[in-house]
Parts: C-alpha cells; sequence; structure tokens
C-alpha cells in the first residue's frame, strides 16, 4: 500500500534498519563513542538543571562558561567539549562522579 505522496507505510519492513544504541556509530560520526558519553553526560546536566531551576545564565556562572556556550551545549553542540569538563559541570552541580 502506498500513502498519497509515493511514501511505504512505516510498518514496511524494507524500509527501516534497526540501529545500535549508539546512533552516533550507526550514522557514522567520527569518535562515536566519545560523541554518545558526551551525549548522555549533557543529557544528565540538563535533567539536573531542570530540576533546579537553573537559568542557562546561572548554570553559565556556575560551569565558568558563557551563557551562549551553555545553549550551544543544550542544543547538542558540545563536540568542543571535553568529557573531563562535562563531568567537572556536574560536579559544579553537587554530583558525585566517579570514573570506571
Amino acid at each position: 500500500m502506498r500513502l498519497g505522496s509515493g511514501v511505504l507505510p512505516f510498518h514496511d519492513k524494507e524500509r527501516y534498519e534497526a540501529g545500535s544504541r549508539n546512533v552516533f556509530k550507526d550514522i557514522g560520526v567520527p569518535h562515536a563513542e566519545e560523541h554518545f558519553v558526551k551525549a548522555q553526560l549533557v543529557f544528565k546536566i540538563e535533567k539536573l538543571m531542570n530540576a533546579r531551576h537553573l537559568k542557562q545564565t546561572e548554570a553559565a556562572d556556575l560551569f565558568g562558561i558563557r551563557q551562549p556556550d551553555v545553549s550551544k551545549m543544550l542544543r547538542g553542540e558540545f563536540r568542543r567539549l571535553s568529557v573531563e569538563r562535562l563531568l567537572r559541570f556536574l560536579v559544579a552541580l553537587q554530583q558525585d562522579v566517579e570514573v570506571s
């Protein structure tokens, strides 16, 4: 069955492929594992900011960066941030961090 636009319905198994747990690896992003870890850390940072009702300007002061950089990070532009720096942001949010 075809829809009016000529697109097959989503349930057609030939139109999609199951991915791995790491979408960055699936789409061929260089250093996919590191990018995946960074994405998880940013997700946690944003979750904590929301739970504490922290504005981006307040978070920026806490992290020692500028508000536009917090905004970029939360929009997924975090390639230039290291894993270590993101871990420091979590520490600044009073989180215990254990690297294993």
